[in-house]
């Protein structure tokens, strides 16, 4: 890493692909830090990169980043970079320059995503699995000036947007990568969050943000080499800690889908949907537990995203080490962690980071003794900057710390703790209508305002389901508006507005939404009518234990569980019931557990019906028994 226009010498070196030149030594650019610079004053790389020109050196040839396109060693994925930040800086990117990132789980995202820091630039991830009208959005209020995407959705307007694709930019000639040191509170990335007003807002994270995480992480431990698992979308911050993580401590970042899409791809090609092999995994909860047969290799397993359940935590922290680590959007990633090998209880969610500062107050932003429940508020330089262009909305929810003074900012999380007498904080939930699907943090109301947009829809409430795992809708017709097909419409519209987690999985039109005596919508009992039964008069109705077969019982009764639903037959279609790729992967672990039976997932999604499901739980229980028939015949046959 060196001047950004410089010429690269010499032949291709040992690891790097033809079309990358060989890095040279890392350092910032002379002459590029700003005033208030976040940079040192001898010029040294700020932490990430001066991490990655550590590996670059030390372990050119090692895998670091691995993805369904292919792999990138350390020193293809440096001299990657330095494509990348020469074509972005052709197309005028620089500081506060904001770059939308389109490039899914491709080895590209991760170079791309380091040349516009290099640049110090504002990264705009991006999943291209959203829908176009919401990618639209995100652009439009991040002011993208260039996107970088291998193709662009159609529907997808860019407008004024340059457009930038990896092709062009492994045809670009090679040069040595230079490293900008940015202003520390200047834009490093925006992640957007659902919001409550009904569009995703922006969360705004500096370089200083940034720089400090990077910081954390680099004493967290780790061993060096091998892969690490990162299955989060591209478009949520859960995939930048799982790339960060493993990059910091010269692992192999293994980008991998578990979405229904995901795991659809692995079953075609017959393979497990996790890659082997893996020595660090990050998941949320609801994917360890779905997925967690996959990963015996691995050394260390971190959960994040969801609260942790005690059973869950005692079982993968056996013989390895097991991280539970929490941390909102608006203060860089995460804030605290539990870590086992400290001897900490890992169903809690720990102390603060290094540089983070956490405080449990009551509604007059006052301390509350130990063992009493409070609002968590966090400290320190990694608090975001704020929402872009929501003024209202980042006062409220970045206040001035009174613990530290001289300017300094906490952010309000909206999540109750205790603090136990050791210092670990316990979570116990959200104090507004918040909520966490799969690990993604949804609004309700932005759900609530989707559906009530539509001229049909005179009210609408939603509420997580009993599975924890989905969403249920309520929506009350509109006068003179045909109820038939209105449930239809309004999921067709969410599929069109919404990230697959806010996309509920049960719509239903009634006649009123059940409401508390304060006049707000009674979730609870929302929940209840959401999932009780919906009979058609004259249709028959087949309960779980009523299917013809033994093994269709077996299958429906499983169903019922995961899907927290009546299965109304054999021939009912798992994802029409509201089933999605995590659904799946639990419903296939668990009739493994139940038959003993080594069914694979893709029996499920080639047809998702529970009597295809159950012949093949039946060929594969024949086979078994004609294997175990086999050796007590063949003496037989000899004599």
């Amino acid at each position: 890493m060196t001047d950004r226009h410089a010429e690269s010498a010499g032949a291709t070196a040992p690891g790097v692909p033809a079309d990358d030149a060989p890095p040279r030594a890392a350092r910032a650019e002379p002459g590029s830090a700003g005033p208030g610079s976040a940079g040192r004053a001898d010029g040294a790389l700020p932490p990430l990169f001066a991490r990655l020109e550590r590996w670059t050196r030390e372990q050119p040839n090692e895998t670091a980043v691995k993805a369904f396109d292919g792999t990138l060693t350390y020193a293809a994925l440096t001299a990657r970079t330095a494509r990348y930040a020469t074509a972005l800086a052709g197309a005028g990117v620089g500081p506060e320059t904001s770059v939308g990132l389109l490039l899914g789980r491709s080895r590209e995202s991760v170079p791309a995503l380091l040349a516009v820091w290099s640049l110090g630039g504002t990264a705009v991830p991006l999943d291209p699995a959203h829908p176009v009208e919401r990618l639209g959005r995100v652009l439009r209020d991040a002011g993208a000036a260039v996107l970088v995407a291998t193709e662009v959705p159609t529907g997808l307007e860019p407008g004024g947007i340059a457009l930038l694709a990896p092709a062009d930019v492994r045809r670009a000639a090679p040069g040595a990568l230079a490293v900008s040191v940015p202003a520390p509170d200047s834009c490093a990335y925006l992640i957007y969050t659902s919001g409550t007003t009904g569009r995703p807002k922006g969360v705004e994270v500096t370089y200083r943000g940034l720089d400090t995480f990077v910081d954390a992480l680099g004493t967290l431990g780790l061993t060096p080499g091998g892969l690490g698992l990162n299955a989060v979308s591209p478009a949520f911050d859960g995939w930048l800690w799982c790339t960060l993580l493993y990059l910091t401590y010269g692992q192999g970042v293994a980008l991998t889908d578990l979405s229904l899409d995901g795991l659809r791809q692995a079953a075609a090609e017959g393979r497990e949907p996790l890659p082997a092999g893996l020595r660090t995994v990050s998941l949320t909860p609801s994917l360890l537990a779905a997925h967690g047969a996959g990963i015996d290799t691995a050394e260390v397993v971190v959960v994040a995203g969801e609260a942790c359940p005690a059973a869950l935590a005692e079982r993968f922290a056996r013989g390895r080490r097991l991280l539970n680590v929490y941390g909102p959007t608006e203060v860089t990633i995460a804030a605290t962690w539990a870590d086992s090998r400290r001897g900490d209880d890992v169903t809690t969610i720990g102390r603060p980071l290094p540089g983070y500062r956490a405080y449990v107050l009551d509604e007059e932003l006052r301390p509350v003794p130990a063992g009493t429940e409070g609002e968590l508020y966090l400290g320190g330089p990694a608090v975001a900057r704020g929402y872009r262009g929501r003024p209202g909305l980042t006062a409220s929810r970045f206040l001035p710390d009174p613990f530290q003074g001289g300017g300094t900012r906490m952010y309000r999380t909206g999540d109750v703790v205790i603090r136990r007498a050791g210092g670990e904080l316990e979570y116990r939930g959200r104090r507004d209508d918040q909520v966490k699907i799969r690990g993604h943090r949804i609004e309700l109301g932005e759900v609530e305002r989707i559906a009530a947009e539509l001229p049909e829809v005179v009210a609408a409430a939603c509420c997580p389901l009993a599975s924890g795992q989905t969403l249920g809708l309520a929506v009350v017709a509109a006068p003179g508006a045909d109820p038939a097909g209105l449930a239809d419409l309004v999921v067709e519209r969410c599929r069109k507005q919404l990230p697959a987690a806010a996309v509920p999985s049960t719509v239903r039109v009634l006649d009123r939404i059940p409401t508390l005596s304060t006049g707000k919508a009674d979730r609870e009992a929302l929940a209840t009518a959401l999932t009780a039964p919906e009979r058609t008069p004259g249709a028959p109705v087949v309960t779980p234990g009523a299917g013809p077969t033994t093994s269709e019982r077996i299958v429906m009764a499983v169903w019922a569980e995961v899907l927290a639903t009546e299965i109304p037959g054999p021939d009912a279609d798992f994802f029409e019931l509201g089933g999605h790729s995590l659904a799946a992967a639990r419903a296939v672990s668990e009739l493994r557990r139940v038959t003993g039976l080594r069914v694979g997932l893709g029996a499920l999604l080639a047809e998702p019906t529970a009597r295809h499901f159950a012949a093949e739980l039946d060929r594969l229980s024949a086979e078994r028994e004609a294997s175990a028939a086999a050796p007590a015949d063949a003496p037989a046959e000899g004599g």
